[in-house]
């Protein structure tokens, strides 16, 4: 088929005529989600609101309770499809835009060729005149009100705070995201520098007392440590198994190797309570041990503090602010209640203790509460706030720090807090943590986010893999054991990644997803927690299950084994104790008193829990 000049002008203008059209519904869409979200905000539920104030009435009601988490399901999903609607919206009308743009300008190219000015004038498409030039320009106006209209309403979605249900402990109740684990594998030890004999791994005071912290002060990010400084000590995993300096356990796997540890407490009585304090701030951080010393913080809009109790009577040695810190904002970020500015989990390497706020501000203290360093690693973009925990690699403090504005992974130097090395990440934002996984006896740090869960070499930060496998607001970090990374997310999947020359993917199942709690995984089996109260028990194989138990109330806090059990806390503040088997045994239960999105920390056989305003040891 010879095509003419004139053939090819009309089909030139036919496809700019179809772009402007596509271009103009694409645009009338998006303003029109703007305007509905602008008048009826779907996030704002009356009907919601209307089945929490008749739980109120009706605390014991299950059916109320489960027409709530229904209901919330639906918003949730609602959220993600707006997101989806939006972004696919915008680029489908930059591609209308840009699809118009090309053909006009072949058109003219073509009319170009044939010289043919005065028809150019003429031509209702090309036309001069002032009323098509209005009509030029009221379509421009219409494309960019389209644009803005997509990112206030994206803007809209972003400020939901599901906080309505937080007295009524249902699966929305507490957007915390009190995900922060580290994980090891547990029959290998990561990469060591010179340690202590087993004499002094066996007795941590000791070593502290022996060995006098030699850091470099500096109370400014950009102070450096002074050359002939030495490095910090580096712990030994006989040191790190007999206290507890990260989130989720020794190798933050949620792996503690207490024994005799209590299954049960009465706090009511005070059966089994060893001590019961009030924490003066809030903050929805787990405790971490190293000696006789225990360190939680906590934060308001007045002050972000550390606090340091003897672990073994309560009583409360110091407290250290993080304050005067170069670049910390004057005023605090916008954050939800439920998450608030203390929700990372601290680390320790047995010298110094590391504690990290939503205000991006980072805080180095001996343990006598003397600050070593500070800084601030910028304000967070979160909109629930960041809660993202800390871990120790050799001489390195671990972040993971995925926000709305980037997303990085980085190393400070746990002796002054310079940065070692930084990653930027190819994800959005997200609230897990930093996990570290001893592979074939070389470590990885492993992290995840939508829509990656990837590897980096803790040493420099390169990438090491990647895997295109989550969505979503992701909370849970990943579980690890024996070569295999478990990630998963609500409304996404759980999936099983094998690590080795490369990774790949074992299993997937997507019955039942954790919301924040991470996975654990022991002896081949694998405990997932969810915020709807199902406790589900997987072959950590080919991700069979076992076995399913719900609960009244939703899961926030990560499962923990010790001494061949399970410890789990729901929201409501109830411990279960479960053996870990291919069958469910229930071992024991006890109530705390209060809420709790807090995991159970163990050190020399006792338990210590944290609630939302008290701390508890619990032993026989």
């Amino acid at each position: 088929m010879n095509w003419t000049l004139k053939d090819k002008m009309n089909v030139a203008k036919g496809i700019a005529w179809f772009a402007v059209l596509f271009s103009l519904i694409v645009s009338v869409m998006l303003i029109a989600n703007y305007l509905q979200l602008k008048t009826v905000d779907p996030l704002e539920s009356p009907a919601l609101q209307t089945l929490v104030d008749r739980l109120h009435d009706n605390p014991q009601d299950e059916a109320l309770k489960e027409d709530i988490r229904a209901l919330d399901l639906l918003i949730r999903k609602a959220y993600f499809t707006s997101q989806w609607q939006i972004r696919t919206g915008a680029y489908l009308l930059l591609f209308g835009v840009v699809v118009f743009v090309l053909a006009i300008r072949y058109l003219k190219s073509l009319r170009n060729k044939l010289d043919e000015l005065e028809s150019v004038e003429k031509d209702a498409f090309l036309d001069k005149q002032l009323a098509r030039k209005w009509l030029v320009y009221t379509a421009v106006g219409l494309f960019v009100l389209a644009m803005l209209s997509g990112v206030f309403s994206n803007n809209i979605l972003e400020d939901y705070e599901p906080n309505v249900m937080a007295e009524n402990q249902t699966p929305s109740e507490v957007e915390v995201i009190e995900v922060q684990p580290v994980v090891k594998n547990q029959e290998e030890p990561l990469e060591e520098t010179e340690s202590p004999s087993p004499e002094e791994a066996a007795q941590p005071e000791a070593v502290l007392e022996a060995e006098e912290p030699e850091v470099t002060v500096a109370t400014k990010p950009e102070q450096k440590a002074a050359p002939a400084a030495k490095k910090m000590t580096v712990p030994t995993q006989e040191q790190l198994r007999a206290n507890y300096p990260f989130f989720r356990g020794p190798e933050g796997n949620g792996i503690a190797y207490q024994t005799k540890v209590p299954e049960k407490f009465d706090a009511a009585s005070g059966d089994n309570v060893l001590w019961k304090v009030k924490v003066p701030k809030h903050g929805y951080n787990s405790p971490i041990v190293w000696g006789d010393q225990l360190f939680v913080t906590g934060a308001d809009n007045e002050a972000r503090v550390v606090y340091c109790y003897n672990k073994n009577t309560g009583d409360l040695q110091w407290e250290a602010k993080a304050d005067q810190i170069t670049g910390s904002p004057a005023k605090m970020p916008r954050v939800t209640e439920d998450t608030g500015l203390a929700a990372p989990t601290m680390a320790t390497n047995g010298v110094a203790v590391f504690a990290l706020f939503g205000t991006g501000d980072v805080v180095a203290l001996d343990f006598s509460g003397k600050r070593l360093w500070a800084e601030n690693l910028g304000v967070p973009d979160n909109h629930y706030g960041h809660s993202s925990s800390l871990i120790i690699y050799k001489d390195k403090l671990l972040v993971q720090y995925d926000t709305n504005r980037g997303a990085k992974v980085l190393a400070l130097s746990t002796t002054d807090g310079s940065t070692q090395w930084e990653t930027v990440r190819d994800v959005r934002i997200s609230w897990a943590s930093p996990v570290l996984a001893n592979v074939n006896g070389k470590v990885q740090l492993v992290l995840t986010g939508e829509p990656l869960v990837a590897g980096y070499d803790p040493e420099s930060g390169k990438e090491l893999w990647k895997m295109d496998v989550m969505m979503g607001e992701v909370g849970p970090s990943v579980g690890y054991a024996d070569g295999v990374v478990y990630a998963a997310n609500e409304y996404a999947t759980l999936v099983a990644i094998k690590l080795g020359e490369t990774a790949e993917v074992l299993w997937e199942d997507s019955e039942y997803l954790p919301e924040v709690a991470s996975p654990l995984a022991k002896d081949g089996l694998l405990i997932i927690a969810t915020s709807y109260g199902v406790l589900a028990c997987y072959d950590a194989k080919d991700g069979s299950k076992y076995w399913e138990q719900e609960y009244s109330d939703g899961i926030y806090a990560s499962p923990i084994y010790a001494d061949g059990k399970v410890y789990v806390m729901d929201m409501g503040g109830n411990l279960h104790v479960i053996k870990l088997a291919k069958e469910f045994e229930l071992v024991a239960e006890s109530e705390l008193g209060e809420k709790s999105v807090c995991s159970p920390v163990f050190a020399d056989g006792k338990m210590y829990l944290r609630g939302f305003d008290h701390l508890y040891c619990i032993g026989n």
